[in-house]
C-alpha cells in the first residue's frame, strides 16, 4: 500500500536486509502487542525480546509508537501495490473485483497478529503517526472504492449502492473479523474471509435486465 511522500515517518525511509535487527524488532514487538498489548508493553521488553540493543531499536523507529505505525504502513503499502496491480489488469471488472476482495482477505490471514494489534491499538497514536496512516488507506479505499464504481459503469454492479458505503462495509466487515473470530471455532479466518466475499459480490451483482416483450404470433 503506498505511502505517502514527504512524512518523516514514512517506514520506507531506511532499508533493512533481510534477516536484519529490524526484523527481529518488528516481529518481537508485534508478538509482544498481541500477547500483552501495547500500552503494556515497554521499550526494554521489545528489545530484549529481540535480544538488540535500544540503540538498534531508536536506530530504525524513532519511538515505539513509530514501531507500532510502520508494522502496519508497510502492510498497508503492500496491499495497496496488490490492488493496484489487480485493478490495472486486463480481465473483466467483475472479475477483477472478485480477485481484490479475495487478496485482500489473503493478506490478511497472512498478517492476522499485525493487523489485529493496528486494530486494537491505532487509538493510541499521536496524531502525527495517525494522520500519515490516514491519508494512505484513504489511498486504499480509493482504489477499492474506484473499481467497484467501475463495474457500475460496466453494468455489472447494482447501481442503487454507492460505491463509497459499499467499500466501507465490506473492509469493514473484514477489519472486525478479529473481534469475534475464534481460531478453534468451525472455520478458519481464510473460510470466514471467503464467505464475506460471497457475500460481497453476490449483493453486488447487477439485477438481471427483464427480457424484451415479444409481440403474439399472429
Amino acid at each position: 500500500m503506498t505511502v505517502a511522500t514527504g512524512s518523516a515517518v514514512a517506514p520506507e525511509r531506511r532499508r533493512a536486509p533481510r534477516g536484519s535487527a529490524r526484523q527481529s524488532i518488528v516481529a518481537a514487538a508485534t508478538e509482544l502487542f498481541a500477547r500483552r498489548g501495547y500500552e503494556a508493553t515497554s521499550v526494554q521488553e521489545i528489545v530484549a525480546a529481540a535480544e538488540v540493543t535500544k540503540g538498534a531499536l531508536y536506530h530504525w523507529f524513532g519511538s515505539k509508537s513509530e514501531l507500532l505505525t510502520s508494522i502496519y504502513r508497510e502492510l498497508l503499502a503492500e496491499q495497496t501495490e496488490r490492488l493496484a496491480e489487480i485493478a490495472a489488469g486486463d480481465g473483466p471488472v467483475r472479475e477483477r473485483l472478485h480477485a481484490a476482495a479475495l487478496d485482500v482477505v489473503a493478506h490478511t490471514a497472512e498478517h492476522l497478529a499485525e493487523l489485529t494489534v493496528w486494530a486494537r491499538s491505532a487509538h493510541l497514536l499521536d496524531d502525527e503517526h495517525a494522520e500519515a496512516t490516514r491519508r494512505e488507506r484513504r489511498r486504499y479505499h480509493d482504489l477499492f472504492r474506484d473499481l467497484v464504481h467501475e463495474g457500475q459503469l460496466a453494468g455489472v454492479v447494482r447501481t442503487d449502492l454507492s460505491a463509497t458505503v459499499v467499500t466501507h462495509t465490506f473492509l469493514s466487515a473484514l477489519g472486525n473479523i478479529h473481534t469475534w473470530f475464534h481460531p478453534d471455532g468451525p472455520l478458519t479466518f481464510t473460510e470466514v474471509g471467503q464467505q464475506l466475499v460471497t457475500l460481497f459480490v453476490d449483493g453486488l451483482r447487477a439485477p438481471a435486465q427483464p427480457e424484451p416483450a415479444h409481440p403474439a404470433a399472429g
